[in-house]
């Protein structure tokens, strides 16, 4: 695998059972992520991109096939050890913020560093330098009640950052938010991708956030239809 390439999917399946019928999602798929990449992938309801979102941060594994991060194998690890794993290289961001109600902004952003084995300061500072990223430094104190529907995803994007991942993994972003919110978020994380480096990978049915990635690949019932490089 080359130096660049991140993620690689190597002739990926998944299937689930439903009573005594085998549902096939995804068969033979290849794909290949390279390190720095804002790749969106677009598709119909049921085409597989929250599945496939899934399986790249190791919340569901393949029936068959093999996944490669950063040259070494990870469908196969043990839970214990995809933890682990997804504590240290993975931020997820969805659609509806997935904050805890009765936790702070700071104490939101704060959730990931609790499975590591950073100190209580080291926490604190990590979150202060995630939240100031965002701009949202001021509410750090604010419940997510108190927050609007924008300010909440910036808290969730610091959530996904604050222990500095290799990959960010999005899901609808900004399928909750108006127009001028969904841009400002993209704009964020288009600043987090050429800026500071960072490899997204972005599921959307929305071709105006699409354009915010450098490319775009189109699922279709588990198979890659159609590919094209952002403008």
């Amino acid at each position: 695998m080359s130096e660049d390439v991140l993620f690689q999917l190597n002739g990926v399946s998944k299937h689930f059972v439903r009573g005594k019928e085998e549902i096939s999602i995804f068969d033979n798929l290849d794909m290949s992520i390279e390190r720095g990449d804002f790749l969106a992938i677009m598709g119909p309801s049921g085409s597989g991109k929250t599945t496939l979102l899934n399986m790249l941060g190791g919340v569901d594994q393949p029936s068959g096939g093999e996944i490669h991060f950063d040259g070494s194998r990870v469908d196969n690890l043990r839970e214990s050890e995809l933890t682990r794993w997804r504590a240290h290289n993975i931020g997820f961001i969805f659609q509806f913020y997935n904050l805890m109600p009765m936790l702070n902004a700071a104490r939101n952003v704060e959730l990931p560093l609790l499975l590591t084995k950073l100190s209580r300061a080291q926490r604190r500072v990590s979150v202060e330098t995630a939240l100031a990223l965002v701009g949202l430094n001021d509410r750090a104190r604010h419940m997510p009640n108190q927050l609007s529907g924008g300010q909440q995803q910036r808290v969730a994007i610091a959530r996904a950052i604050v222990s500095d991942p290799n990959l960010i993994l999005c899901d609808e972003p900004t399928g909750d938010l108006d127009r001028k919110t969904a841009d400002e978020i993209l704009e964020m994380l288009q600043l987090l991708n050429r800026e500071h480096g960072k490899t997204i990978v972005m599921v959307t049915h929305d071709p105006e956030a699409a354009r915010y990635a450098k490319r775009t690949v189109h699922l279709d019932k588990g198979r890659f239809e159609q590919r094209e490089v952002a403008a």
